[in-house]
C-alpha cells in the first residue's frame, strides 16, 4: 500500500487491516504540508528564506519551545493520564553542515520576545544526571524546626530550607545528544528513567539515599542534536526496549539553502507573527483539557490502528508511542490555534509532523534490530553468503554461545530476514543460514 494521508483514510473509509502496510523509505522523507499548518507554519514560512536550517528543524525547535512556554496547563485525558505540551526531539544530521544548531536562532529570539524571563531563566543546556534535572525543577521544601525559649523547646514552627523553583518550566537544548547517550550508559546514572518520569507524568525522584529533593508537576522539554553515526554507536538497546527512544521524535535534518551573505529577517515580517504568538500564550494559560470535535473523533479512529501497531526491531522500539506523539502534537497545533478543541486540521498537522518522524527513523534504524549478534550475523549473510551454524560460530571467534546464536539466527528468522536451508551433503544434511532480500 503506498503512503496514506489521513485524509485519504477518511474519504475511501479503510479498514483496520488496509492500515497495516507500512511504506518503507528509500532516501529521504518529506514534510507533508500539513505539517505547516496555521501560525507555527507561517512563521516557519517567513523565516524560511533567512535561514540555510533545515524548515524541518525549525518547525521542531518551534513546537517544543512554544509547548514550553506555553506550560502545563493545555492537556488531553486519556483514561487517568494527562498528556501535556511536554516534547522530546532529536535532530538527526551532518555535524555542522546540518545547521542543527542554526534552527534555534529564531525561535530563540521570537519565543524570548513573548516571554524574556523564561528564555533567560528557563532555558538550559547540558544533560549530565538525574539529579540535576531534579534540581532545576524542584519543589519547595519546608521544616518544622523546634522554636527555643533558654534552651528549651517550646513549640515549632514552619520553615522554608529551600525555595525551590517555582517555575516548573524547562527547555533544554542539547547540542551534543551523543554525549548524553553515552552518560545513560554509565552504571548508576539515572538520567534515562529521571527523563521517562519527566515525558510521563511531571513527578521526579532518584533512589539517591536521602535526597531530599522532589518535583512535582515539571514541564520539561528536550530538543538534542545528534549525527546518524552517533546515533547508531550510543543508542542502546536497551535504551529501546525501556522506553527511553520512543519518547523523542526522531527528525532527519539538512542544510535547506546556501546564503553567504546570512540575511536578517526584516522585523516588519516578525512583528506581526510574535504579537499573534504572544496572545496564543497568553490565552492557553486559561486551557485545561482539550478534546476532539466529532470529525476529528471519527479521523482519530480511522487511524488509530495504524499508529497502535507493533513492530519487531529498533524501529519498533523508537516508533512505539506513536499515538500518544500524535495526540499531544494534535493539542499544540490546536492551542496555536486559538481553539477550545482538536478539529480535523490539527490532527492532519500532527499526523504529518509524525509520518516524517516515523519516515526519519525507518531511514535511519533501517532493519537494525537492536541486537549485536542479530545484526552481525545479517551483515555476514549479505556480505559473504550462505553460512553454517560452525560459520557462525567462527564469525565470533567462538565467544559466542549456541544459545546465543540460536536466539539470534531465530530472530532474524522472527522477521523474515533471513532463514534456515537444509543442504544435502556427503554425509548428513548441513544447517546453513541465508539472507532474505
Amino acid at each position: 500500500m503506498s503512503k496514506v494521508g489521513l485524509d485519504d483514510l477518511v474519504v475511501a473509509g479503510a479498514s483496520a487491516e488496509d492500515l497495516t502496510a507500512l511504506p518503507r523509505v528509500d532516501w529521504w522523507p518529506t514534510l507533508a504540508p500539513e505539517a505547516l499548518y496555521g501560525l507555527a507554519g507561517r512563521i516557519v514560512e517567513t523565516v524560511g528564506p533567512y535561514t540555510e536550517a533545515d524548515p524541518v528543524a525549525v518547525l521542531a525547535h518551534l513546537l517544543v519551545g512554544v509547548g514550553n512556554v506555553i506550560g502545563s496547563g493545555p492537556h488531553a485525558l486519556v483514561g487517568a493520564e494527562r498528556h501535556p505540551l511536554r516534547f522530546y526531539a532529536a535532530l538527526v544530521g551532518q555535524s555542522s553542515k546540518a545547521r542543527k544548531g542554526t534552527a534555534w536562532g529564531l525561535p530563540r529570539y521570537i519565543l524570548g520576545q513573548v516571554d524574556e524571563t523564561w528564555r533567560q531563566a528557563r532555558v538550559k543546556t547540558g544533560l549530565s544526571s538525574g539529579e540535576g534535572i531534579i534540581y532545576h525543577l524542584r519543589d519547595a521544601r519546608l521544616e518544622q524546626q523546634p522554636v527555643k525559649d533558654k534552651g528549651r523547646v517550646v513549640g515549632y514552627e514552619t520553615v522554608t530550607v529551600d525555595a525551590g523553583e517555582p517555575d516548573k518550566r524547562l527547555l533544554v537544548i542539547e547540542s551534543e545528544l551523543a554525549t548524553v547517550l553515552k552518560r545513560m550508559a554509565r552504571e548508576g546514572n539515572s538520567l534515562s528513567g529521571v527523563l521517562r518520569d519527566a515525558w510521563d507524568t511531571g513527578n521526579l525522584s532518584t533512589l539517591t539515599k536521602n535526597s531530599p529533593l522532589r518535583p512535582t508537576g515539571a514541564h520539561l522539554s528536550i530538543v538534542g542534536h545528534i549525527t546518524e553515526p552517533e546515533l547508531h554507536r550510543y543508542l542502546t538497546e536497551m535504551e529501546c526496549a525501556n522506553g527511553f527512544a520512543n519518547r523523542f521524535l526522531w527528525l532527519l535534518v539538512r542544510r535547506s539553502k546556501l546564503l553567504p551573505d546570512g540575511p536578517s529577517v526584516p522585523d516588519g515580517k516578525l512583528a506581526p507573527l510574535i504579537d499573534e504568538l504572544r496572545e496564543v500564550v497568553r490565552y492557553a494559560g486559561s486551557l485545561g483539557e482539550l478534546a476532539r470535535d466529532e470529525a476529528a473523533t471519527a479521523s482519530w479512529r480511522a487511524v488509530y490502528a495504524t499508529l497502535t501497531r507493533e513492530e519487531p526491531g529498533m524501529v519498533g522500539g523508537v516508533i512505539g508511542r506513536a499515538e500518544v506523539q500524535v495526540l499531544r502534537l494534535s493539542i499544540l497545533y490546536a492551542v496555536l490555534d486559538g481553539s477550545t478543541e482538536v478539529r480535523t486540521p490539527h490532527l492532519l498537522a500532527a499526523l504529518a509532523v509524525w509520518e516524517y518522524a516515523e519516515a526519519s527513523a525507518r531511514r535511519i534504524f533501517g532493519d537494525r534490530l537492536g541486537d549485536q549478534v542479530a545484526e552481525a550475523i545479517l551483515e555476514a549473510l549479505r556480505v559473504r553468503g550462505p553460512q553454517t551454524l560452525t560459520g557462525l560460530h567462527a564469525l565470533f571467534g567462538r565467544h559466542r554461545s549456541a544459545g546465543e546464536l540460536g536466539a539470534a539466527v531465530a530472530r532474524l528468522e522472527g522477521t523474515g530476514q533471513a532463514r534456515r536451508v537444509l543442504k544435502e551433503t556427503e554425509g548428513r544434511r548441513a544447517e546453513v543460514w541465508e539472507a532474505i532480500g
